[in-house]
């Protein structure tokens, strides 16, 4: 599904972003000086320096703009990013590889009755807030599936990001551009052999939290957490994309795909 960008100018307008972390800043300046910079709004490509963390930041900050974000390593975990260097940045641009993502969006209702929403890159997640497992219902499209899911929480997860919390959950690795999405329980207790489901993308999940004040229940959109919440709906985004630049020896369908195969 990958194919060489092509489509930034020769000498492309650069917006660079650096997480706090010092390598990050020093990494910032030397690139600045080299390639000057341009803001979020001018710029034709967004290049982001730190971890997936703040790559998420970036997208969730900048996504809205419809610009393709090229991220180098700077950090801890770097899945979305490529490795960093500080020479060849123009050819290597020009060479990189699109991966188109699409996030989830959810809406999140709370005791007090307030409704809020947010979009998540990687996975939607509900958790139990006290020492008490969750009482969770489960509905799609409208049709309620799982009567009552006991547990430590559940979640939906993209394929972008099926390698990150869904798979430590022990849920499926799913392929990038599969329209598919990850359905997975977090330490079900009951239905205690039930492992979750693999849905198409266009698929509405209604999570029904059965007894919200002697079990509190919070939802967290990739970093955005909703605490005490009752209902929790969630969908894939309907008018937002934002499309990822990897170098092709390193892109992300292949990384995905490497990671059904490491023992």
């Amino acid at each position: 599904m990958s194919a060489p960008t092509a489509g930034l100018p020769e000498a492309p307008r650069i917006a660079f972003l650096a997480s706090p972390a010092d390598g990050a800043q020093g990494a910032l300046e030397a690139l600045q000086r080299a390639h000057g910079t341009a803001s979020p709004e001018e710029a034709d490509v967004l290049v982001a320096l730190g971890g997936d963390g703040f790559m998420l930041q970036v997208l969730h900050r900048h996504g809205a703009l419809g610009k393709p974000v090229y991220g180098m390593k700077h950090g801890g975990v770097g899945f979305l990013m490529n490795h960093y260097r500080a020479d060849d940045l123009l050819r290597r641009l020009r060479a990189a590889e699109p991966a188109v993502l699409r996030p989830l969006e959810m809406l999140a209702l709370t005791e007090s009755g307030t409704s809020t929403g947010s979009l998540a890159y990687n996975e939607v997640s509900l958790l139990r807030q006290t020492r008490q497992a969750a009482h969770i219902g489960i509905d799609l499209n409208g049709k309620p599936r799982l009567d009552e899911l006991i547990c430590d929480g559940v979640m939906v997860a993209t394929p972008a990001g099926s390698t990150a919390y869904n798979y430590s959950a022990h849920g499926p690795i799913l392929p990038l551009g599969s329209r598919v999405v990850a359905l997975t329980p977090i330490a079900a207790f009951r239905p205690r052999r039930w492992r979750g489901a693999l849905l198409k993308a266009d698929t509405e999940v209604k999570f029904r939290v059965l007894d919200p004040y002697k079990r509190p229940v919070s939802a967290t959109a990739d970093s955005h957490e909703v605490r005490d919440v009752v209902e929790v709906t969630i969908r894939e985004a309907a008018d937002r994309t934002v499309t990822l630049l990897f170098d092709p020896e390193h892109n992300l369908e292949e990384r995905i795909l490497a990671e059904q195969f490491v023992a």
